[in-house]
């Protein structure tokens, strides 16, 4: 099943600590159900001195989110998705509300 979001995407947090954050989606991973959003559920990672990192330290990161807790914003308002398939068996992502045509959803050919 194809996720409602995509790399790119504008995306609304509709839970945890950074609630009503909206971001962008810099990576999905549709088999473990995960988003990675710009500037969302920031870690800490502490790095030893190493050849690439000679000075070590301490860095910031992204850690992923769950799918179900941002939704795509339209119009400046969160939207749900839905799949439209068209006679040609082209499939496009539509928000909910109004309407509006998000992206058409490329998966692998079928032969």
């Amino acid at each position: 099943m194809p996720a409602h979001v995509r790399k790119g995407d504008q995306v609304i947090v509709n839970s945890g600590d950074d609630k009503g954050r909206v971001s962008e989606v810099l990576r999905v991973m549709p088999k473990r159900g995960l988003v990675l959003v710009k500037g969302v559920n920031m870690i800490t990672r502490h790095l030893r001195p190493s050849r690439n990192a000679p000075q070590g330290g301490i860095i910031s990161r992204e850690a992923p989110i769950h799918l179900s807790k941002v939704n795509p914003v339209v119009d400046g308002k969160p939207s749900r998705v839905r799949f439209n398939t068209a006679k040609d068996g082209a499939k496009t992502r539509i928000a909910a509300k109004g309407g509006k045509v998000l992206s058409a959803v490329t998966g692998p050919s079928k032969k």
